[in-house]
């Protein structure tokens, strides 16, 4: 634990002018980020008696080892800037307000000829019109369902609407009355376009209006005999009214606002907010955060603003109103940034009676509700991963509690598109923001895979810790260091260009490996070659459960109610999970490959549109030099090549690329003929049903090119898994 007297900024040195500062842990890695009005009025009340400090800014600040800051000219400045650095380092110990979910908004493509009305979560784009959040899916789709007879607009993706007018048939809500069927032609696009306007005009407030109109047609048609068409509108009106009832008016003045309430005790506080668009309420959210240091609901007000309304993750439609139980210490230059990110202005304003007031009441109960059921059910959650901890380091003999978990798989058939998983738990759950993938060449079984991946996983780690320093350097405090080498500077796991952590620069506590006995065999043998020896290794076998450890000829036998055991099923499936979908994905895009794939200086757009062109690669390959240059932006270079490329893989039908057809050793099938029993991709070496592997467990005759090196790693975190896959040919 580090003393905060220890890096003091000396007396005179701390700028009076508004800024950020940042705390730094021993490694360089910023664990805090805050703003200020007066940066050495700000920094000097952390360097204090320690113990008048909250407990989390007393963890803070002995955590650290180092502080700097950086000024601007104004507060809204630092405002802009203190966002911008919490986005980019991510400090541990920042108020973060973010769940592990996206909330659903009702869109309407208005960009697009025939809108559609969907679902869509993510991140907002121009042309479309937002509806929402709402708290779940179903909500949204509920409330369709009950308009799409009142407002029958099209809800179908492109592909389905593109198919249904090539075969002149529209799809069953066509045939039902819940869409217009604009596919087929049954109204023009600005009969469609009526019928879009309508729906955005009852979704933005106006229901009175269309309620009205509705009912004056349905007395016209009543008076002119038209019953039927009366009666239909007379069930329009009712499922109107349901779908009002679904949406109270909670602010008669028709205010767009967001109201946001608190409810805190000295370590969490639980946040709520109710989105009002025109006085009704379209959606709820809420968090619960951990508090850094001795936080007033004012200064949670100010994270919550810069965080939920700061940028591309959050919040892009600012409200005109923003409803808050305190106003900040820098209401002001809040309320100015905010009127920037909307482009007009936003007022911060504490409700003091009549309706706004009473929904605030509500919106704090639903903090309050929130906040305790988040410290029962994080009490018992912090209790049972606790206990999985212990259990794992007492079964294997840890001297501490393994806080990071790192587990590999390998995933492959018969040899063919060899990968491996790296998945990683910290503190008992997943981190997947460090799962790494492997693509592996030159391995011939699954041990000689697993060294591989693990010689690359520790060797990064190494050359990170010797490119810092602290790797074959001795402390000038350790006696057998020798006589005057000065002791080496702290160095840093964090990549000083983007303040981020390097990848594989912090050791595990434990690695796990899916297998038994020869898989630890030969995962000990690839650390011990790297004189890695402080990292716990073990193996879970998936027959009886079984966890392996190097060198023990009988493994350990955890009961079937342990914590620990479960926690490492999770993990070990995790890794398989994460481990089979990346073969999947390999082996998919390897059997769709396009002799097309090779030409140089082809792109994706212009081989769709040799394609769109010719109909076929048979045609595209019967054709001449100055009949494909004909095609936009292909010249005659490119055409001989295209030329080239056809006439080498004419052995391939349509052009596809053979799997690799390298024979096995002993004879063996070639890699890829034979199809695993289910049809799934088998992790850790499950041999195929059918097809006997090669003798003496040898891999394909070569056929693959040397390891390269390079780790992929995964886009924003773990795939999802899925069923069987198809059979390889």
């Amino acid at each position: 634990m580090a003393d905060p007297s220890t890096y003091r900024p000396a007396p005179g040195t701390i700028p009076e002018s508004p800024g950020v500062y940042r705390f730094r842990d021993g490694t360089g890695r910023v664990i805090y980020v805050g703003k200020a009005r007066n940066l050495r009025s700000r920094l000097n009340s952390y360097f204090g008696d320690i113990w008048n400090l909250h407990e989390r800014t007393r963890q803070m600040v002995t955590t650290a080892e180092s502080v700097d800051w950086i000024t601007v000219g104004t507060e809204v400045e630092a405002l802009q800037q203190e966002f911008t650095e919490i986005k980019q380092y991510d400090p541990r110990f920042n108020v973060r307000y973010r769940d592990d979910k996206s909330y659903p908004y009702l869109a309407v493509t208005l960009d697009e000829e025939y809108p559609r009305l969907q679902v869509m979560r993510g991140a907002k784009r121009k042309g479309v019109r937002y509806f929402g959040p709402y708290s779940h899916a179903w909500a949204i789709r509920e409330t369709l369902d009950l308009l799409l007879r009142v407002f029958p607009a099209r809800t179908c993706s492109a592909g389905v609407f593109k198919r249904a007018g090539q075969v002149g048939r529209p799809c069953l809500l066509g045939y039902i009355g819940k869409c217009s069927a604009p596919c087929v032609g049954s109204v023009s696009a600005d009969e469609h376009r009526a019928i879009v306007d309508g729906f955005c005009d009852f979704m933005a407030g106006r229901t009175d209006t269309m309620v009205r109109k509705i009912e004056r047609e349905m007395t016209e048609a009543s008076e002119k005999l038209e019953f039927e068409r009366a009666a239909r509108l007379r069930d329009d009106v009712a499922a109107l009214r349901r779908a009002m009832e679904k949406q109270t008016v909670v602010l008669g003045d028709g205010t767009d606002a967001d109201v946001v309430a608190f409810a805190d005790d000295p370590l969490e506080a639980a946040v709520q907010v109710f989105h009002v668009r025109d006085g009704r309420v379209r959606g709820q959210r809420g968090w619960v955060v951990e508090k850094t240091e001795d936080l007033t609901t004012g200064d949670l007000v100010h994270h919550f603003c810069t965080q939920v309304y700061g940028g591309e993750h959050g919040e892009t439609d600012v409200p005109r109103e923003l409803l808050v139980p305190e106003l900040p210490a820098d209401a002001e230059a809040l309320a100015e940034w905010l009127t920037n990110h909307r482009g007009s202005r936003v007022s911060l304003r504490v409700p003091q009676r009549g309706d706004k007031r009473s929904l605030m009441e509500t919106v704090e109960r639903n903090a309050k509700d929130a906040l305790a059921r988040h410290k029962l059910k994080r009490a018992g959650d912090l209790t049972t991963r606790g206990k999985a901890l212990d259990e794992i380091s007492e079964a294997l003999d840890m001297r501490t509690s393994p806080l990071r978990i790192e587990c590999f798989d390998i995933s492959q058939i018969q040899g063919t598109d060899v990968v491996a998983s790296m998945v990683v738990f910290e503190d008992g759950l997943p981190r997947k923001s460090e799962y790494r993938r492997f693509i592996v060449r030159g391995a011939t079984d699954d041990l000689s895979a697993m060294s591989e991946v693990l010689r690359r996983r520790f060797a990064r780690y190494l050359d990170a810790r010797a490119e810092t320093g602290e790797v074959g350097v001795e402390s000038a405090d350790d006696p057998a260091a020798p006589d005057g080498e000065a002791e080496p500077q702290v160095g840093t796991l964090v990549d000083p260009t983007t303040g981020r952590p390097r990848k594989f620069a912090y050791p595990p506590q434990l690695v796990v490996v899916d297998g038994g006995a020869p898989q630890v065999a030969a995962a000990a043998q690839a650390l011990a070659d790297l004189g890695i020896d402080d990292v716990a290794l073990c193996g879970l076998a998936k027959r009886l459960e079984e966890v392996w450890l190097p060198d023990d000829e009988f493994p350990v036998i955890l009961p079937r109610t342990s914590e620990g055991l479960y926690l490492l099923q999770r993990v070990r499936d995790e890794a398989h999970r994460f481990a089979i979908t990346f073969h999947r994905q390999r082996r998919s895009k390897r059997m769709t490959e396009s002799a097309l794939d090779n030409v140089p200086g082809l792109g994706d757009v212009r081989r769709k549109a040799l394609l769109r062109h010719f109909g076929s690669l048979k045609r595209l390959s019967t054709a001449s030099v100055d009949e494909i240059t004909e095609v936009p932006g292909v010249g005659r270079r490119t055409a001989e090549a295209i030329l080239a490329a056809l006439d080498t893989g004419k052995g391939s039908a349509n052009g596809a690329v053979p799997a690799d057809g390298a024979a096995s050793a002993d004879g063996a099938a070639p890699a890829g003929d034979a199809a695993p029993a289910d049809g799934a991709a088998s992790a850790s070496g499950a041999a195929p049903a059918g097809g006997a592997a090669p003798a003496n467990g040898a891999a394909p005759a070569n056929g693959f090119a040397p390891a390269d090196g390079s780790e992929a790693a995964p886009g924003g975190g773990a795939a999802s898994g899925g069923g069987g896959a198809p059979a390889v040919r």
